[in-house]
Formats: C-alpha cells, sequence, structure tokens
C-alpha cells in the first residue's frame, strides 16, 4: 500500500529527506545554517537536507529514555552537549509510570553510557561543527511524542544559535506544539490528523545501521 489517508508514503529516509530540503529552499547556500541529524534514523534524512541545501552536516546523539519494560514509552531524553549531558522529562509519562528514583536513575546512566558510545563512533575524531551565531536546523526522521528533539533543541540552546528549526518529514500535531513551546521553529510538511507512528508515513522503515550513519557523516565531510 503506497498512501496512507491519501497521502504518499515516502520510499525511504533518503526520498523523505529530499521531499524536506524543498520545502527549506530558500536557506539554500546560506553560510551561517548547519544541519544537525539525529542518529540513526535522521542522519539519512539530513544528509539529504544539507546535501540539497549545500550547507554543513554534523550529527547530534540523543537517546530516549524508555519506560522499563516499555522502552517504546519515552519518559524522557538525553542529548550529549560537549563532555555534558542535557536531560528532559516528560512528566506525564514519567508520573504514570510509577517508577522509583533508582529504576530512572537505572535508565538514565545505561542510556548517557550508550550515548558516549555512539558519539566516540559516530564522530571518529572529528570536531563538533560551532553553533554559535548560527541557525541551526535538527533534523529527524519523524516526531511522535517529540521527547528526543526537545532534548536536543535543549542541547543546542546551550550553544547560543541565532536560531533553531526542527525540520521532520511527519510528526504528531501534539509532538509539533510541544516542540514549538521550547522555542524552535518546525518545518513538517505531513501532520497527519490521525497520527498512529511515525514507520507508517514510510515504505521502508528499517533501521538504520551505524555504518550508514558514518558513511553519511564522512561523504558529507568529503564535499
Amino acid at each position: 500500500m503506497g498512501r496512507v489517508l491519501g497521502r504518499r508514503r515516502y520510499a525511504d529516509r533518503s526520498d523523505a529527506g529530499r521531499t524536506l530540503a524543498s520545502e527549506l529552499s530558500h536557506l539554500a547556500g546560506r553560510p551561517d545554517v548547519v544541519v544537525l541529524g539525529l542518529p540513526r534514523g535522521g542522519v539519512p534524512v539530513a544528509a539529504e537536507v544539507a546535501r540539497a541545501l549545500g550547507v554543513p552536516l554534523d550529527a547530534l546523539v540523543v537517546r530516549k529514555l524508555g519506560v522499563p519494560g516499555r522502552p517504546e514509552l519515552a519518559m524522557g531524553a538525553v542529548a550529549g552537549v560537549g563532555d555534558d549531558v542535557e536531560v528532559v522529562w516528560n512528566a506525564e509519562v514519567l508520573d504514570a509510570a510509577g517508577l522509583d528514583s533508582r529504576q530512572v536513575e537505572a535508565v538514565q546512566r545505561s542510556e548517557v553510557g550508550e550515548l558516549a558510545r555512539r558519539e566516540s563512533s559516530y564522530r571518529r575524531g572529528r570536531d563538533r561543527t560551532p553553533l554559535s551565531g548560527r541557525l541551526v536546523v535538527v533534523v529527524d526522521d519523524g516526531l511522535a511524542t517529540g521527547a528526543t528533539v526537545r532534548a536536543a533543541v535543549a542541547a543546542v540552546q546551550r550553544q547560543r544559535p541565532a536560531g533553531i528549526v526542527v525540520a521532520v518529514p511527519v510528526a504528531s500535531s501534539s509532538a509539533v506544539a510541544a516542540v514549538r513551546a521550547v522555542g524552535a521553529d518546525v518545518v513538517c510538511p505531513w501532520v497527519p490528523q490521525r497520527f498512529r507512528s511515525v514507520g507508517d508515513a514510510y515504505l521502508d522503515f528499517g533501521q538504520t545501521p551505524d555504518l550508514e550513519v558514518c558513511r553519511a557523516l564522512d561523504a558529507a565531510d568529503g564535499d
């Protein structure tokens, strides 16, 4: 089935990135713009955006803090900020989960460790792209709750950018509102009235391996 609620599904993340780039064409060639992809799935989308706009690409590693036993349900998220991390909590989910502090701390500790591992793996000795005074376009493959992107926005805000645009191919209306509430502009060509999942917007929504993320960043670094 190629359509959902009358709209054509994206073939894959690269197709979604090309569509998203057309929504951002007014930023093409601007020397103050940088694109940050959220690994893993956001990087193939971001690579197409950065390539079309002719601007630098980098990665911003963010990890969802899943509820124990229900890892797909985000009670928060962590994002890397230099040698520190930025944590954003989903108070509603956290309260409903009824967890004690030790359980929450265990999840956070595990995900911070994984964040550090991925940061090292993806960057491979590269310096982070400076964000101060620049317009930062944060790209993911979609927004369900918006928890991970809100953590990314909080991390970027600490770098004192000139502005932040969150660009995604598909999102729930509640996630768009949540991201706008933390001070970012949102560009999203598809906000379904009956949002079910990000994956529903894609024909191919397979996992993005670490190697694909590294190759995309290497290719952008060589441009």
